[in-house]
């Protein structure tokens, strides 16, 4: 505050406009010294991931990296952290100390399935960490190849049905979250199909063009470029509404079934991070996430882009694992 004749009011004695005056300037120098305070972040941020530079969590984190880079000073570093499933990036984010920048870009396979199919996943996601902000989501699909002539996803399970040798779902990895949407699809179609995991998406995709598998159930943004190409069909999706991508998708709510599904990739702190530092983060992220080009960004490589803050990202969690758990549980799957 500036004071000039025009600020002090007239009736206060020159003791009074002495203590007056000191209290507004100390009010002042408290309001500069805060404006002059560093963020909390500062210098290297590490942004880990579990999984190898290319795939859609990957990308996610070199976006945001991006730009907390040029927006805020920061150095960026994304580490892919690659190996069992997530679970080793996980693990060293756990480990990290208090004074680190380091958070851990996840999706349900690290931070909900494998902490309950596997006896020891070397973390608790509930106690180990604190969600920072979701930034995307992403649905499920199931496809089959060019030359099986089924265009909706209903004649296709008539067809399961009639030919119960056939009833072969391929997915990405035994114990995915593409694997128990296959179950959770099988239960609501009425179908027995026999599960049959392979070592990632693309040797997946090969099987299903080269006719050795008849249906694949895969994540929307990894089979629909391939769709576009025309090397295989997409029936049907698994969120509330089609994609932004991908309006030529039905959903499977569309053909009639009670169903619909999403994952995510969201970034955790571990919980030794100060919370000034995490409420800072979480804010940085979400800025960036309203930024018109990074959400064009997230489009452009078959991505939902997700604007989000704490609350709203545990109160999403929450509900994600009251969907899928009783699911996994009830298949008694053990890697």
């Amino acid at each position: 505050m500036l004071l000039t004749p025009n600020t002090v009011p007239a009736s206060l004695t020159r003791r009074q406009v002495l203590t007056w005056g000191a209290t507004a300037a100390t009010a002042l120098s408290g309001s500069l010294a805060c404006a002059a305070d560093p963020a909390p972040v500062q210098g290297t941020l590490t942004l880990v991931v579990g999984y190898a530079p290319g795939g859609a969590t990957d990308r996610a984190a070199r976006l945001i990296g991006e730009h907390l880079r040029a927006r805020h000073g920061l150095n960026v570093i994304v580490d892919n952290r690659t190996g069992a499933g997530g679970r080793i990036a996980a693990q060293q984010v756990k480990r990290a100390g208090a004074d680190q920048n380091v958070l851990l870009l996840a999706n349900p396979a690290t931070m909900v399935i494998a902490p309950v199919v596997f006896k020891d996943a070397g973390y608790d996601p509930e106690k180990d960490f604190v969600p920072v902000s979701q930034v995307s989501e992403y649905q499920f699909a199931i496809a089959v190849g060019a030359s099986i002539p089924l265009k909706e996803v209903n004649h296709l399970f008539a067809w399961l049905r009639s030919n119960p040798d056939r009833a072969n779902f391929g997915v990405p990895a035994t114990g995915s979250l593409p694997h128990f949407f296959s179950l959770m699809l099988a239960e609501q179609a009425k179908v027995s199909p026999q599960i049959i995991g392979y070592k990632g998406s693309a040797p997946l995709q090969t099987d299903l063009i080269g006719g050795q598998v008849p249906v694949a159930i895969d994540t929307l943004d990894s089979l629909y470029a391939l769709h576009q190409a025309g090397k295989l069909r997409i029936l049907a999706s698994s969120g509330e509404q089609r994609a932004s991508f991908a309006r030529d998708i039905p959903t499977f709510r569309e053909a009639g079934l009670k169903l619909s599904a999403n994952g995510w990739n969201t970034f955790f702190a571990p919980v030794q991070m100060p919370s000034a530092k995490v409420q800072w983060l979480a804010t940085a992220i979400r800025a960036a996430m309203q930024e018109p080009s990074i959400r064009q960004a997230f489009d452009k490589v078959f991505m939902t882009p997700v604007i989000t803050n704490q609350e709203e990202t545990r109160r999403a969690l929450a509900q994600f694992r009251a969907q899928w758990l009783p699911i996994v549980q009830r298949t008694h799957f053990e890697p």
